[in-house]
C-alpha cells in the first residue's frame, strides 16, 4: 500500500515538474499556464471558452499559448493570419484531435478509412444532383411533418410550445427520414438524440458525473440499435444515401460493429446544428419586427399571385433571389455559430502572421483559431457585434455585403460558421437549404407569436462553445395555428 502511495505521490510530483519546467521561448507566443498544475486553464475554458479567451486577448493580444489539461494550445485570433494555420497540412495534422473527440464521444474508430475519401464520398452526395434529390426530400418531408403536426387542429385553435424543441424536432425529424428513410422511428430517434446531445460537450471534455456517464452511454447503446434497425430493416433496396454510406464503409475495411457506430457521429455530424439555426433565426425575427416585416415581404414577392393556392413558394427559393433572408441568415451565424477548428502540431512550426510578426509553435502542442471571437465579434470588424442587425449583410442596392475592414485592411474572413479552408463544411448548401425551406413554410403556414411580447431570445449555454451552433439556455415560448389562407403573410 505504501508502495502504491509512494508511486503516486511520485507521478504527481513529476507532473507538477513537467508543468512548471515549460518556459516561454525566444520567438514564442505568449505564455500563460494558470495557477493550477496539470489543469491550467481547464476548467476556466470548458465552462465558457467565449469569456475566457476574451480575457485572454485582452491581456495577451491576437496570439497566446495556454495550458489546458496538460496540453499547450496556442490560440490565434487574427483572422488575417488564419490561413498559415488552415493551408498547412505538413506542420499541423487535422485529423488526430479529430479522431480523440470522435472516440471519446461515439466510442468509434475508423482507423482504415482516410479524411480524403470520406470528404470525396461526401461531396457526391451533397453536391450536383444528389443535393438536389436530398433537398426535394428535405422540403417534402418539413411539409408533411408540418401538416401532420396541425392535424386534428381549426384554424382558430393556437397550440403552444417551445420555439426551440419546436424547430429542433421539425428540422431533426425532416433530416432523418430524408437520409435514413425511415418514418416509423423518427420520434424514438429524435428523443432519445436530445438526451445525447444534452451531454455531448460533457463527453468531449470528460467531465462527466457517474450517473451522467450512464445516460449518455444508454442513449448512446439505444441509438445505436435504433439506427442499425433501420438499415437492417432495409433489405436490398438501394439507392438511399444511408445506403451508400453503408458501401462506402464497407469499401473502407470498416467492421459491422464500427459501421453502426458510424452512423450515429453522421446522424449528429448532419442533424445537429440545423435546428439550433432555425431556432435563433426565428427568434431573432420575433423579437426584432421590422426584420420579421423585411422578410415577409421577401416571400411575399414569392409567392403565386392566386393566394388561395396552398402550396408556399418553395419551388422559387433556389432560383430566385432572397437576399434579405440571407442577410438575416448571415447575421444569426454570426451571432450564433462557434466552432472551434484545431489543428495538432506535428513538427515544428514557424507561424508568419500578417503583421509581418513570426511565431514558433513547438512539436507536440495544438493551435486553435476561435472564429466566433474574432471575426465574428470583433468591434473593428462589426460595428457594435452584440446586436442583431438584420441588414447587416446588405449592400444599399440590396446585394450581399461582404466586403470588411480591420485597421484600414479588408478581411478575408469576415464570419466562419461553415469553417474554412480545405475541412470547410461540405454539407453546407444542404443545411441552408433546408433552414430556408423550414422558415419560410412556418412563416408561409403559420401564425406564430411570442407569447410574452416582451421576451427576449435566451442567453447562450456557454458550455456549447466549440461544437458548432450555439444552443440555448432555456427556450422561448411562442404560440402558433394555421394560416386563414397560405398567402396571408401579414
Amino acid at each position: 500500500m505504501f508502495g502504491t502511495i509512494f508511486l503516486l505521490l511520485n507521478g504527481l510530483l513529476l507532473l507538477v515538474l513537467l508543468y512548471s519546467s515549460r518556459t516561454r521561448q525566444k520567438n514564442e507566443p505568449p505564455l500563460d499556464k494558470g495557477f493550477l498544475p496539470w489543469l491550467g486553464h481547464a476548467l476556466e475554458f470548458g465552462k465558457d471558452a467565449a469569456k475566457f479567451l476574451t480575457r485572454m486577448k485582452e491581456k495577451h493580444g491576437d496570439i497566446f499559448t495556454v495550458c489546458v489539461a496538460g496540453h499547450y494550445v496556442t490560440v490565434l485570433l487574427d483572422p488575417n493570419s488564419y490561413d498559415s494555420v488552415l493551408y498547412d497540412t505538413k506542420s499541423l495534422d487535422f485529423t488526430r484531435y479529430k479522431n480523440q473527440i470522435i472516440k471519446r464521444v461515439f466510442s468509434l474508430q475508423l482507423p482504415n478509412t482516410s479524411s480524403t475519401s470520406e470528404r470525396e464520398w461526401m461531396e457526391r452526395h451533397f453536391h450536383g444532383l444528389n443535393l438536389s434529390k436530398l433537398s426535394s426530400s428535405m422540403k417534402t418531408h418539413l411539409q408533411t411533418l408540418l401538416m401532420d403536426d396541425q392535424k386534428g387542429c381549426s384554424p382558430s385553435e393556437w397550440k403552444q410550445d417551445g420555439l426551440f424543441s419546436l424547430c429542433y424536432s421539425l428540422l431533426f425529424r425532416a433530416g432523418y427520414l430524408t437520409l435514413f428513410e425511415r418514418g416509423d422511428d423518427a420520434t424514438a430517434v429524435y428523443t432519445e438524440f436530445r438526451k445525447f446531445d444534452g451531454l455531448l460537450s460533457k463527453m468531449a471534455r470528460c467531465t462527466l458525473k457517474r450517473e451522467e456517464s450512464r445516460k449518455a452511454n444508454s442513449s448512446r447503446e439505444r441509438l445505436w440499435e435504433l439506427l442499425s434497425t433501420t438499415w437492417l430493416r432495409r433489405g436490398s433496396e438501394v439507392g438511399c444515401w444511408q445506403q451508400s454510406y453503408q458501401c462506402y464503409l464497407q469499401e473502407e475495411g470498416v467492421d459491422a460493429e464500427m459501421q453502426k457506430r458510424a452512423l450515429l457521429l453522421q446522424l449528429w455530424a448532419t442533424q445537429g446544428n440545423a435546428g439550433p439555426a432555425a431556432f435563433w433565426l426565428l427568434g431573432f425575427l420575433l423579437t426584432h419586427p421590422e426584420a420579421m416585416k423585411a422578410v415577409k415581404a421577401e416571400i411575399r414577392g414569392l409567392a403565386p399571385q392566386d393566394s388561395s393556392l396552398q402550396q408556399p413558394p418553395l419551388n422559387k427559393l433556389e432560383t430566385h433571389s432572397t437576399p434579405v433572408f440571407d442577410s438575416v441568415l448571415s447575421e444569426t451565424l454570426r451571432l450564433t455559430a462557434a466552432v472551434i477548428i484545431t489543428r495538432e502540431v506535428v513538427q515544428d512550426k514557424t507561424l508568419h502572421m500578417a503583421n509581418g510578426q513570426n511565431y514558433h509553435l513547438r512539436r507536440g502542442d495544438r493551435v486553435c483559431l476561435f472564429p466566433f471571437l474574432s471575426p465574428q465579434m470583433d468591434p473593428q470588424i462589426h460595428q457594435e457585434p452584440q446586436k442583431f442587425k438584420f441588414d447587416r449583410f446588405l449592400n444599399d442596392d440590396m446585394t450581399e455585403k461582404n466586403t470588411f475592414y480591420k485597421d484600414g485592411k479588408r478581411v478575408k474572413y469576415h464570419s466562419m460558421p461553415w469553417g474554412a479552408g480545405t475541412n470547410v463544411c461540405v454539407g453546407k448548401e444542404f443545411a441552408i437549404r433546408g433552414i430556408k425551406q423550414f422558415v419560410f413554410l412556418v412563416l408561409t403556414h403559420l401564425d406564430l407569436e411570442i407569447c410574452d411580447p416582451q421576451a427576449k431570445v435566451p442567453p447562450v449555454n456557454p458550455s456549447r462553445y466549440g461544437f458548432g451552433m450555439l444552443q440555448p439556455d432555456g427556450d422561448l415560448q411562442v404560440r402558433y395555428r394555421l394560416k386563414r389562407t397560405c398567402g396571408d403573410n401579414r
